[in-house]
């Protein structure tokens, strides 16, 4: 999945049967019903309290107001949730948390990855057990300069042993998501079937809408949309990360809340030049 950077997705939910019941090794095979991924996600953020303690409360809040808006699904665990710096239940439990919260015909897609074999298969099977559809699995890092081309065929072999590959070889199978909606008009006219966006947490509406006007053809609408999405867009991803996405968040009536340590709170500066970023293409 170029559009998405070095992941790979998988869906988890519908092989492991949440309790492990079917026969794994048919669903590894390719057997069975694919999950069809087409839409619009949002990159869901993990909130904190003042202290630093996950408050699934607040996560389900966030959840219960973003359900109004025509997503496919949620991603949970992604690099927006902060996952590098959650323990194993904390990831665990803000899944269980988040399945309970949407609405059951939405997709939960989880990020499952970590830096080893081992960890990241038991990652995604628990995370299938309380109730992820869908896995998405970063590509491990640490030992970047040893992740050679055999390692990773290694790494991903075993992982999609425990589920079915929603990705798979044939031309009219493959589903491509972007990875931002900075470019999301550019994705669909290239065959992109949706997006896991950031700003869909802020302005979720409105990058939908860019998704219908795209599937129906609509393209100088589209572009038009897409360049008033551009300048936020970049605000909360590569300008100001998960800080600037939280603050934002803040503004449209979510909770954003506070980052863990060691992510920092935006300097008096840089919070101005986010709020010109939104209000200088009219969204506040």
């Amino acid at each position: 999945m170029a559009m998405l950077g070095p992941r790979v997705w998988f869906s988890v939910r519908q092989g492991l049967s949440r309790g492990l019941s079917r026969n794994v090794g048919g669903w590894a095979s390719g057997e069975g019903r694919k999950v069809d991924i087409a839409g619009i996600y949002p990159a869901v953020t993990t909130p904190f309290t003042a202290t630093a303690e996950v408050d699934y409360g607040k996560l389900e809040e966030n959840l219960h107001k973003l359900g109004n808006i025509p997503f496919r699904g949620f991603l949970v665990q992604g690099s927006n949730g902060e996952f590098p710096y959650l323990t194993s239940s904390e990831r665990l439990e803000v899944v269980s948390r988040a399945r309970q919260a949407m609405p059951k015909d939405k997709l939960l897609l989880a990020g499952s990855g970590c830096e080893s074999t081992q960890a990241t298969v038991e990652m995604t099977v628990s995370m299938a057990q309380v109730g992820a559809d869908a896995a998405l699995v970063v590509t491990p890092s640490y030992f970047r300069g040893q992740m050679s081309s055999a390692a990773l065929i290694h790494h991903y072999t075993k992982v999609t042993r425990i589920g079915l590959m929603v990705h798979k070889t044939k031309r009219q199978d493959f589903q491509v998501l972007a990875g931002s909606a900075g470019f999301l008009l550019a994705s669909y006219a290239v065959g992109a079937v949706g997006g896991v966006c950031a700003l869909a947490n802020v302005l979720g509406a409105q990058v939908c809408q860019l998704e219908r006007l795209c599937l129906t053809g609509q393209w100088e609408d589209a572009r038009k949309l897409q360049l008033r999405l551009i300048e936020p867009n970049t605000a909360v991803t590569r300008r100001f990360g998960i800080s600037g996405l939280k603050k934002t968040m803040d503004w449209f009536g979510y909770y954003g809340g506070p980052c863990r340590a060691p992510l920092q709170e935006l300097s008096p500066a840089e919070e101005e030049a986010l709020h010109l970023a939104f209000t200088s293409n009219g969204w506040l």
